[in-house]
């Protein structure tokens, strides 16, 4: 830990949004940092205004609480045939369901995309895409988007679920 207290605050900030590759509020930045939350402010609006100042790919988003680092807007379309991914169509629309939804059954989903849904779903978990929890009260199990896709399609979640809706 000694070392990572020699690299600035910022510096620190940028590896923290960089790794986590999702939005995040506030309350969570301070909880990884161990920093007070006016430090954590100044050092997260010098960084921003850094990436604004520079001419890079990258850029510190704030909206509703929430910051993240990702693609400045206007390069999602000139990356988007860079991406590792390979999903066979019927898997791609599988997982747009998912996407749509937000939240799904697994039972929801194989009515809504049929038998071959499980195999998707199999697909998708091994890539890293969902991720799949058991449902407390039955026997189905809950799908949800993982950290991954949202850093590989540039999507950002919505900060109105249960899971990002935790007081800042």
């Amino acid at each position: 830990m000694k070392e990572a207290l020699q690299i600035s605050l910022p510096a620190r900030l940028e590896a923290i949004l960089y790794l986590k590759g999702r939005p995040m509020r506030l309350q969570e930045i301070l909880e990884i940092v161990n920093e007070e939350k006016d430090l954590v402010e100044q050092a997260l609006f010098a960084l921003t205004a850094s990436y604004a100042q520079r001419d890079t790919a990258l850029e510190i988003s704030e909206s509703n609480g929430l910051y993240s680092l990702q693609l400045r807007t206007g390069l999602g379309e000139l990356v988007q045939n860079l991406l590792p991914v390979d999903i066979s169509i019927a898997t791609l629309r599988t997982l747009a369901t998912i996407a749509l939804k937000k939240r799904i059954l697994q039972s929801d989903l194989v009515d809504i995309r049929g038998s071959g849904a499980y195999d998707h779903i199999k697909e998708l978990i091994s890539q890293k895409f969902i991720e799949r929890k058991r449902q407390r009260d039955g026997r189905s199990y809950w799908i949800t988007l993982s950290e991954k896709f949202h850093q590989t399609f540039s999507i950002l979640p919505d900060i109105n679920t249960p899971e990002n809706t935790k007081a800042a």
